[in-house]
């Protein structure tokens, strides 16, 4: 799974981000602590960084060129400044793209994919894994050991979306809405009918009890 790190002090932008990379198969890192980037950024090791202009106590495009003299990891600015000068400037001194606020998600995403695929990494991650499952996105089947199953459009979207949230609770309105997202339609009912599904397909390959209910608040993987 492709690691992106999200450099954000905005803690609605850098949450929105982070769902939507799980969402999308990437396993998205945040940034909190903006006291020391540059080491927390070494540590994570990334396959990309989204980096923006305004941060507390420095700028982007420094710690940009900082990153440069060590690292060829790709850096996508994304910043609510649309000036010709600061985007000359940032992708002079290292940045490998440019995106202003408000970004549109799917040009956002398309950005990403390219800036990946011309580091050489995999633009979308083919094989998520969480313990013993490994879910196979182009195959549209799930494993565990030697035995494997095929999943329906709607399961492998909501087993993906568990996945790049692995440890976390998911309401069922947010994995809804990431379904919409995805152009998918789904409502409350249909949600549970593919649950039930996903889940007896999960015990058929010994996975039993692998995607946990808790009461009133959603599902948990």
């Amino acid at each position: 799974m492709l690691k992106i790190v999200i450099v954000e002090d905005d803690p609605v932008i850098r949450e929105e981000l982070a769902l939507l990379l799980g969402n999308e198969g990437y396993q998205a890192v945040t940034v909190t602590d903006f006291l020391n980037i540059f080491q927390q950024l070494r540590e994570a090791a990334p396959d990309l960084i989204l980096l923006d202009l305004g941060l507390p106590g420095r700028d982007g495009i420094s710690l940009c060129a900082e990153i440069r003299k060590t690292s060829c990891t790709p850096i996508i600015f994304v910043t609510s400044r649309d000036s010709t000068a600061d985007e000359l400037r940032a992708l002079s001194l290292g940045g490998d793209d440019y995106i202003t606020k408000p970004y549109n998600i799917p040009v956002l995403l398309a950005r990403i994919r390219a800036v990946l695929r011309r580091a050489g990494g995999t633009a979308e991650p083919d094989v998520l894994e969480a313990g013993e499952l490994a879910l196979h996105l182009t195959r549209g089947t799930a494993s565990a050991g030697d035995k494997s199953v095929e999943l329906t459009r709607n399961e492998l979207k909501i087993l993906a979306y568990l996945m790049g949230n692995q440890g976390k609770i998911v309401s069922r309105a947010d994995l809804i809405d990431a379904l919409w997202d995805s152009q998918i339609y789904i409502d409350d009912n249909t949600l549970s009918v593919n649950m039930t599904r996903l889940r007896v397909k999960l015990e058929g390959i010994g996975l039993p009890g692998l995607i946990k209910t808790r009461r009133g608040m959603g599902y948990q993987l």
